[in-house]
């Protein structure tokens, strides 16, 4: 294991990070992927639109219940092509006890777009 001194970042670092959360609109199997995934489409308010984004959250997520749920993904990471599709953000998550992946949400509603702070 590294030194703690060793990851420190500056505040100016962690602004950097443009984290927001939006709605997913429409998701759908991605059986393109290497692993297994869903394709998300997901709505970051007026500012920033919809992206698309690939996850691999198949062991505790559907398409279906997917949509309408509000997620959290840093928005300003250059797209990366997977399979024929370009994932334009990357969907946080954080593993369970077997290391699926358990999405990040917010506590209560909020407004889609919001940036993390």
């Amino acid at each position: 294991m590294s030194d703690a001194q060793d990851d420190t970042i500056s505040f100016d670092d962690f602004l950097k990070v443009d984290v927001r959360v939006g709605r997913v609109t429409r998701a759908e199997p991605f059986p393109e992927a290497r692993k297994p995934a869903i394709r998300l489409w997901i709505d970051f308010g007026p500012e920033l639109g919809e992206r698309k984004s690939s996850a691999q959250i198949t062991r505790h997520y559907t398409p279906d219940e997917l949509v309408g749920r509000q997620v959290l993904a840093v928005v300003n990471f250059p797209p990366r092509q997977i399979g024929p599709m370009r994932s334009e953000v990357l969907v946080l998550g954080l593993p369970d006890a077997e290391g699926e992946v358990v999405l990040i949400t917010p506590e209560r509603e909020v407004p889609s777009g919001g940036r993390l702070h």
